[in-house]
């Protein structure tokens, strides 16, 4: 008699490059990933930015037509398995959200704009999952086609994180624009890069590492070709080799006539100006050596993926710094929370809310009162601001957003401008979970030892009934209580309120 076994959950990451897009499919084994599908197509994002950060029409449908490559490996899998990030030219676009748009019909999932250290914390967390085996502290090092990405780190935990405005497409289109390749042009490149790492360098160094790492397929080409060259062992960049590889590109003399053994030719005009970059590298940092490592910002996703809403949750970890940083009343947060998590129980039947959206309830709750620190005036509204523009590992920028306009919107008037700016398709739910956010608030307002939980909640399609225990002797909740009736009215919502 065979036994049966359930099938393995299995998790999907895009990564929406500036130079490429890359997707990774793996089956989660214990704690570990099996990789069941990986595929990577140059899209060349960056290269469709106009002197405007526009993205044209020609560089949409090649993105779109890869998209329609990768969703089959997607059709079959929940929202909460897949993870689509988009990067530096996606960050850059004035106009992303068109394209956006189009991709999320195109595939059936949503994708998320990540800041740039976002995107550092997790090609950290990619290599550092395939050099597990590997003690001390590391550089990791990726460049990308709009960005590079320099992280130090120790183990699992990254110890310092950057961005930098400096990748292969960039720096094609800014240096070597005219196609010629010439000493005058790569060492302008490599003085920007310079410049671009001057103010991390000195940081840097003082923190230290025993072991350069190099990501991405930029390096992974330098060290290729360098193998090819006999320049150094196979998956290893060395300073000499490198620069023999220098001399090599300013033979060529033009960007079409690059050809190099283990150089393939889909990124050879973008290949002078990612090594100008790691040359700058080189050089900013006195490396003498890098190796190459396979890992990076999609294995990154996936195994931060794996971790979310459990216990290792980076986004719980962030959040909690910024409480302590900012010295949130933790007693009234924990009792805002649970009475948010109660009235959220009473409506669930009637408003069907997911496991991450019930999340997101709780931790605004837990950070309503953030912007305390700066001034109690209007201190909803510093605190959406420092939400949406603190650096938060784990958060995505619409996560971020989302995270804030609940926080706006937790006391006075019910913003509506702020929920309009929020994407069409989940207004309707952030709305829900502003009002019972408010509710929670308004019944914790005189800051009680414990929770209010003696009251019940209704829901009627969008409106919302409120009975409570014992209210006669409660005049002032039920002043706030009416207030809130009113500023729900006033946005179009109905909330009744009975004893």
């Amino acid at each position: 008699m065979s036994s049966r076994h359930p099938a393995p959950r299995r998790l999907a990451a895009i990564d929406l490059g500036s130079n490429s897009f890359h997707l990774l499919v793996a089956n989660q084994v214990g704690g570990d990933l099996q990789v069941v599908a990986k595929q990577g197509e140059k899209v060349q994002l960056a290269a469709g930015l106009d002197d405007d950060d526009i993205l044209d029409e020609a560089a949409m449908e090649r993105a779109l037509a890869c998209l329609e490559r990768f969703a089959p490996y997607l059709s079959d899998l929940d929202a909460s398995d897949v993870r689509i990030v988009g990067t530096n030219a996606l960050r850059a676009a004035h106009n992303r959200q068109t394209l956006i748009d189009r991709a999320e019909a195109l595939i059936g999932h949503s994708i998320e704009i990540i800041a740039g250290r976002e995107e550092a914390r997790l090609i950290y967390l990619g290599a550092a999952h395939a050099l597990a085996e590997v003690h001390g502290r590391r550089l990791i090092v990726d460049i990308g086609g709009g960005s590079t990405e320099l992280i130090i780190g120790e183990r699992f935990e990254p110890l310092a994180l950057e961005s930098l405005h400096m990748g292969c497409v960039a720096y094609t289109q800014r240096f070597f624009a005219n196609g010629d390749i010439s000493e005058k042009a790569f060492r302008a490149a490599e003085l920007a890069a310079l410049s671009e790492l001057a103010n991390i360098r000195r940081p840097y160094q003082e923190l230290g590492w025993q072991d350069p790492v190099g990501s991405s397929g930029t390096i992974k080409a330098i060290a290729a070709v360098q193998a090819a060259y006999g320049d150094g062992p196979e998956g290893m960049i060395t300073r000499q080799g490198l620069k023999n590889l220098r001399n090599r590109l300013l033979k060529c003399k033009k960007l079409d006539k690059v050809a190099m053994d283990g150089l393939k030719s889909d990124r050879a005009r973008v290949f002078p100006a990612g090594v100008a970059i790691l040359c700058a590298i080189f050089e900013a940092f006195e490396l003498e050596r890098m190796r190459y490592s396979d890992g990076a910002l999609r294995d990154g996703v996936l195994y931060d993926l794996l971790g979310r809403n459990t216990a290792e949750d980076s986004r719980a970890s962030a959040l909690l710094t910024l409480r302590r940083r900012f010295d949130v009343d933790m007693r009234q947060a924990s009792n805002v929370r649970t009475t948010a998590e109660h009235l959220c129980a009473h409506v669930a039947d009637v408003w069907p809310l997911s496991q991450e959206q019930r999340q997101f309830l709780a931790w605004a709750a837990e950070l309503h009162e953030i912007g305390l620190a700066i001034s109690h005036s209007q201190f909803h509204r510093h605190g959406a601001y420092l939400l949406e523009n603190s650096d938060l590992a784990g958060f995505s920028r619409p996560e971020q957003q989302a995270l804030a306009f609940l926080v706006r919107t937790h006391r006075r008037k019910f913003p509506g401008k702020e929920l309009d700016a929020l994407p069409s398709a989940s207004r309707s739910t952030y709305a829900r979970l502003a009002r019972l956010l408010r509710l929670a608030v308004a019944l914790n307002h005189s800051r009680p030892e414990a929770p209010v939980l003696d009251v019940r909640l209704q829901a009627d399609g969008e409106t919302l009934y409120v009975y409570l225990d014992q209210a006669s002797d409660q005049p002032l909740l039920m002043a706030d209580l009416d207030q809130e009736a009113r500023y729900q009215r006033n946005a179009g919502f109905r909330l009744e309120i009975s004893t």
